[in-house]
Parts: structure tokens; C-alpha cells; sequence
């Protein structure tokens, strides 16, 4: 019993202003030593387990507990937040909200601080979790001016600094591109296995999780707990299709190939993975089967950037060096690389919200150099990474509705068009709500659909897909798919090289502040330069076509997409 840190006890609850429960009859047990990981869909009750863990609930969030919920041996309703602030620590999806300090320096020392530790242990404590992550360059600045990834370390380094029985991490990958999303996974590894504590990760992205072993999966539906077992039982079960959450890629491909998927097999770990050699010579079958030329890109080019250059007026280093691209009508094409890369700041550009230092942009063979903001938007609608910086309404149907009605649109035509796409985004029932009840997720969505709804000629989106269960990020990505099999020309900012590989038909890859590579997406994610340069991850599959003998990878991979387009997402 001393090893328990934290046990449900058929706890229920239910937050104030809802008219049912959120958790039922939630039984679980995590000891000293554990790394557990909780996944589900959206809505299925994660983020509230987590705010029951960390004292969000009762102090912040409001509603009805029944049963029990004790941490280290106490019912947590008679704790305050301070004491279970020394047995949790936390790192939140949304970075932002969780910053104190003025400086990355400050934040970092926050709970140092209040701790009371002596100045110079504190600054070499500091200094030593800032190595780690990557962050002793940026330590003076104000953790507002980081990128997306940046943040994330820093509330990542925030906890790490403390000394504290059970590390939460709330959809830590949420912002981060992959080669830094694979090294937070393995510091979070190495940070479990140092100090012995427990971890608790809440993620969507299960493959990129078990890139380091987990001892269970608590897999959660409808604010229940369907599924407590060990990874290789879990992705053997189906359990995982039933609720939305998305297999690892190489699962989905050896089932294909036409393999049943079975415990003994060790499925959590490609690298663990047993195959036989019948199984594959299924793999090599499926891919001589599914070989297809290279598909025609677009001939007629709707953005042309030439020799573009930009600074920041604070910094002197160029963001942006010497870019030239073209992007065809009718295209879907991933913009990825690693944070800070220059990908936000080249959409920003290209919307007008920065001006370019040196260069030429057309759109549709007109200069685009004159066009205000507001001209371009009518050409190019713009998703930023960060919902809380669009969001001006206080509910959500007057957020989607609010360009329509700039554009005097109708409020019959507002009404319609805003439900139909209100509907697509899964947030038809919440039409009503206001927009502070919603989940940094949720938010997500509100804003993708406030843009949708206004249907450009070419959407650019900075992470459409971040903190999106499988569901929703099918049903958003088969609507942008939908939008530009009519003609719209999708851009999408992405860390998600699985959304990179299913949708987009060549990637243009950013480092540096320069372009590197422009290919296909298959061709980028074999190609190991690339991934190295970029941040990037090189896809299972192609340690799978490796593992089957399979010479060709970028072939394996380009037959595994063509074969879901073909058969899967028609």
C-alpha cells in the first residue's frame, strides 16, 4: 500500500453546469514506479482524470465527486492544492497557460522558489534541466516569444525542476515536431527511471508514445474505463478502432497485408516485433501488388514565391532566407520541419500579417505586394496554431458566424452554412455553448471551422490536427480533403507526419529559415538527411519495409498511402 500514489475508488463526477456525468465508477490504481499511459477520444474523460490528479478539481473546475479519490493515502477533497502540488507535478497541453516567470530562467525556478531551495543549487538545478531540453540559448527571453515546441520544453523543464512523487503530462506531443517529440519521449523515460517516480501520459498519438515502453494503456470511452491491460494486449484486442484512437502506422499495414495482429507477436514495439517469414512475404506481397507510378502535381500555379527574405526587427538573423516555391492550384501540400524553422513566419508572410524584407509574391499571376490583409484574406484563409489568439466571440456559433456576417452574408446563409460545417467539425451540439467551456481541442476546431465556413481559394493551417482525437481529426482532414477535391488549394503546417504522409501530395520541407527539400511525402520521410536536418521522424513504415526485406521504402511507403486512398478513404 505505501507504493500507491494515486487510487480511484468507484469515483464519479459530474462538473457543475453539465446535465450528466463526465466520469462513472472510474477504478484505478498507480504505484511508485509506473508509467502509465491514458488515451481515449476526445470528451472521453481524460483531461478531467487528470484535473482530479492535479487539484484541478475541486479548487478550479466546480462540480459533484462521488466515492473516493486518494493520493498518497489521503482523500484529495481534504487536501489542499499545495500539498498535492508536492506529490503532482504537471505540464498542461496548452503551454501558455501555464507560464509564470518573465523569463524562461524565472519559470523554470518558479517551484524552485517557492520551495524555498538555496539560490545557487537553484541555478545550477536550472541550468542542467535547460541543457537537457535544449533551452540555454533561450533562457533571457520571455517564454512568449518561443515557438510552439520552445513552450513546451519550458513547461516541461518546469516540472522536471521539482522533486515530486507523480509526473502528469497532458498531450505533451502536442506542439512539438517529431525528432523533438521522439527525444521529450525518451527524457520522460529517462526522467521515470531516475527518479523512480510514476508518470501518467495523456496522448492521442499512441505509436509515437511507445517509442518507449509503457506498463499499461488505460483506455477510456464515454467517462469510462473500457481497457486496463499491457500495450501487446491492447493492439492485439480491436479495442482501440471501437473507441477512434488510431494504431501505430506499421499495425495498420501488416493488417493490409492480411496478418492477424496477436500478443505473442510483441505489436507495442517495432523493434520488438516478431515476424515470420511467411508474414513477411505478406508484406512484400502487398507491396508488389500496390505499386503505382508517381502521381501528376499541378501544373497551373495559383502561389508563386520568389527570392523571399524576412527578419524580425528584434532579431538580426534572417527567419525567412532566400525561399522560392510554387504551389499549384488544387494542391494539398504539407509544410513541415523543425520549431522555429520559419513555417508559421512564411504563412504569415504570405497573409500579410508580416512584410516581406526582400521578394515577390503572386497569387493567381496577380502581385500579391499591394493587397492588404484584409484583401488577401479574401484569397487566402488562415488557421493559426494557437486557437486562444483567433477566438474573439464569446460563443461558438457567433465565432464561425463572425466572417460571414463581416461579409454581409445573409442570416439565412449564415445559419446554413455555419451548421453544415459546425456539423462536420463534431461540433454541431455544442452550437450553443459558450466558447470558455470548450477544451484547447475543442477550441481547435471552433477556429479551423470559422475558416472553412468561408471557403477561400487557398487554406493554410498551422497544425489543423493538434490535440484531435482520431475521429475528429478524420472528419476535419476527409472536409479539407472534400474542399480541395472542388478545386481549394490546402496548405497545412504540420508535426504530424502521419497526416503528412495520408493527405498531402508533396511536402515542402523548412530549415533554417530555407527550403531543403520539396518531394513527395514518402520520398521525405526515407530519405535520412532530411529527417535529420528537418526534426523530422522517418515513418514505422519504413523500418517495416526494412524488417521484410523490402529495398525500395519510399515505394513501400508510397503503395501503403495509394492502397488507403484506394480502398479505405473512399
Amino acid at each position: 500500500m505505501d507504493d500507491i500514489i494515486v487510487e480511484f475508488k468507484d469515483l464519479g463526477f459530474q462538473y457543475r453546469a453539465q446535465a450528466k456525468p463526465t466520469l462513472y465508477n472510474i477504478n484505478l490504481t498507480v504505484k511508485k514506479g509506473e508509467k502509465i499511459l491514458i488515451a481515449g477520444p476526445s470528451g472521453c474523460g481524460k483531461s478531467t482524470m487528470a484535473s482530479l490528479i492535479n487539484g484541478l478539481i475541486p479548487f478550479s473546475y466546480k462540480g459533484e465527486i462521488t466515492e473516493s479519490l486518494l493520493i498518497n493515502g489521503k482523500e484529495s477533497r481534504e487536501m489542499s492544492m499545495f500539498d498535492i502540488s508536492h506529490i503532482v507535478g504537471t505540464v498542461l497541453q496548452d503551454s501558455d497557460a501555464q507560464f509564470v516567470g518573465m523569463t524562461v530562467a524565472e519559470d523554470l525556478a518558479f517551484a524552485l522558489e517557492n520551495d524555498c531551495v538555496e539560490q545557487q543549487q537553484m541555478k545550477n538545478r536550472v541550468k542542467e534541466v535547460a541543457q537537457i531540453l535544449d533551452l540555454d540559448q533561450v533562457l533571457r527571453h520571455a517564454p512568449f516569444e518561443l515557438s510552439g515546441g520552445q513552450k513546451q520544453r519550458v513547461s516541461v523543464g518546469g516540472v522536471m525542476a521539482s522533486d515530486v512523487s507523480l509526473f502528469l503530462f497532458d498531450e505533451p506531443l502536442a506542439n512539438l515536431d517529431p525528432k523533438t517529440g521522439k527525444s521529450a519521449i525518451e527524457l520522460i523515460d529517462e526522467l521515470q527511471k531516475r527518479t523512480g517516480a510514476a508518470v501518467i501520459i495523456i496522448e492521442h498519438r499512441l505509436e509515437d508514445v511507445l517509442h518507449r515502453p509503457v506498463d499499461r494503456i488505460v483506455l477510456m470511452n464515454e467517462g469510462r474505463i473500457v481497457s486496463d491491460s499491457s500495450p501487446d494486449e491492447l493492439l492485439s484486442s480491436g479495442r482501440l478502432a471501437e473507441c477512434g484512437v488510431r494504431e501505430p502506422l506499421y499495425l495498420t499495414a501488416l493488417k493490409y497485408a492480411g496478418i492477424e495482429i496477436r500478443p505473442e507477436m510483441h505489436p507495442a514495439s517495432l523493434h520488438d516485433l516478431v515476424l515470420s517469414e511467411q508474414d513477411k512475404e505478406k508484406v512484400r506481397s502487398f507491396f508488389m501488388q500496390n505499386q503505382k507510378g508517381k502521381r501528376a502535381l499541378a501544373d497551373d500555379n495559383l502561389l508563386a514565391v520568389k527570392n523571399l527574405s524576412f527578419t524580425y526587427e528584434k532579431t538580426e538573423k534572417q527567419t525567412l532566407n532566400d525561399i522560392s516555391v510554387d504551389i499549384g492550384k488544387g494542391e494539398m501540400v504539407a509544410i513541415v520541419g523543425t520549431n522555429g524553422a520559419g513555417k508559421s513566419t512564411f504563412s504569415k508572410v504570405i497573409c500579410g500579417m508580416e512584410k516581406e524584407s526582400v521578394g515577390a509574391i503572386s497569387f493567381n499571376g496577380k502581385d500579391f505586394s499591394d493587397y492588404s490583409i484584409k484583401e488577401r484574406a479574401e484569397h487566402v484563409g488562415y488557421v493559426m496554431q494557437n486557437p486562444n489568439q483567433m477566438i474573439s466571440k464569446v460563443m461558438i456559433f457567433d465565432e464561425v458566424a463572425f466572417g460571414l456576417r463581416l461579409r454581409g452574408v445573409s442570416e439565412e446563409e449564415v445559419k446554413r452554412k455555419v451548421e453544415k460545417a459546425l456539423e462536420i467539425c463534431g461540433l454541431y451540439k455544442m452550437r450553443n455553448w459558450p466558447i470558455s467551456a470548450l477544451s484547447y481541442g475543442q477550441k481547435k476546431r471552433v477556429t479551423i471551422c470559422s475558416i472553412l465556413v468561408l471557403e477561400p481559394e487557398m487554406m493554410i493551417l498551422d497544425e489543423p490536427t493538434a490535440g484531435q482525437d482520431y475521429r475528429n481529426y478524420t472528419r476535419i482532414m476527409e472536409f479539407l480533403k472534400n474542399l480541395n477535391d472542388r478545386g481549394i488549394t490546402i496548405v497545412m503546417i504540420t508535426h504530424d507526419m502521419h497526416l503528412m504522409l495520408e493527405y498531402a501530395d508533396r511536402s515542402i520541407v523548412f530549415n533554417d529559415g530555407r527550403i531543403i527539400a520539396d518531394k513527395t511525402c514518402a520520398e521525405v520521410l526515407t530519405d535520412t538527411e532530411i529527417v535529420d536536418k528537418a526534426s523530422l521522424k522517418e515513418t514505422s513504415l519504413y523500418h517495416l519495409a526494412g524488417e521484410c526485406g523490402i529495398g525500395d521504402a519510399a515505394g513501400f511507403v508510397q503503395s501503403f498511402i495509394d492502397y488507403e486512398r484506394e480502398n479505405v478513404r473512399k
